[in-house]
């Protein structure tokens, strides 16, 4: 039986992650204030790097629900501490899909905040990548909030392949504005191109989000 969500154990994460990554890793920060403090959310964010998710997680006073492949339920610790955190498993190889799905969707309803990356993996590179038509069907099921965020450095901080990160570097983001269902939906006129319409629109706005100004000392 999974190990039910602590509110305990994730801010605890938080807080130490967020006291952890700003001395090592963040840089300049805009539009945190975009995210609604309730209310069924989706956070849409480019992926280049593991880092990504802790980044974006450690500094926004929401819950984020976060979406992990299964494999990393290796051991009872990390399972133990994924549950805790509230993180919901995927198998692309098996039925969990569907868990994951109906998981998904019931955190949304229930008013929650929900990161996803639209690329569906991390990119090599750095360069953002065409987006997977699986944001698209979540957010017209569940017709809820998006809000895109775009992340800047982090490939170089650690890119994909590589195991030991750089932590000379400092990652920059960017929360644009809310997306509203009307703003990126196109209904089911759209027929099977619905949901991979919407996952381009999500993904052309996280596009033109530009890096943060540096803060003047």
């Amino acid at each position: 039986m999974p190990t039910p969500y602590s509110p305990t154990i994730y801010h605890g994460s938080k807080t130490f992650l967020a006291g952890a990554l700003s001395q090592l890793l963040i840089g300049d920060i805009e539009g945190m204030e975009n995210v609604p403090p309730e209310g069924g959310v989706i956070l849409a964010v480019n992926h280049a790097s593991h880092f990504d998710p802790p980044l974006i997680g450690c500094l926004l006073r929401r819950h984020i629900n976060f979406f992990a492949r299964k494999t990393l339920w290796f051991n009872k610790a990390a399972s133990w501490w994924l549950d805790s955190v509230g993180t919901i498993p995927v198998d692309r190889d098996g039925d969990s899909d569907i868990k994951a799905m109906k998981a998904t969707l019931a955190t949304l309803k229930r008013g929650g905040l929900l990161s996803l990356f639209p690329e569906g993996t991390r990119s090599p590179d750095g360069n953002l990548q065409s987006a997977k038509p699986g944001i698209g069907l979540i957010a017209a099921k569940s017709q809820a909030t998006v809000i895109p965020c775009r992340i800047f450095n982090s490939n170089k901080v650690l890119s994909k392949g590589k195991t030991l990160p750089n932590f000379n570097l400092s990652v920059h983001m960017r929360y644009g504005k809310p997306l509203s269902p009307a703003t990126y939906d196109p209904g089911r006129e759209a027929g099977k191109e619905r949901y991979q319409i919407v996952a381009d629109r999500i993904m052309a706005e996280i596009a033109k989000l530009t890096r943060p100004r540096p803060v003047a000392i």
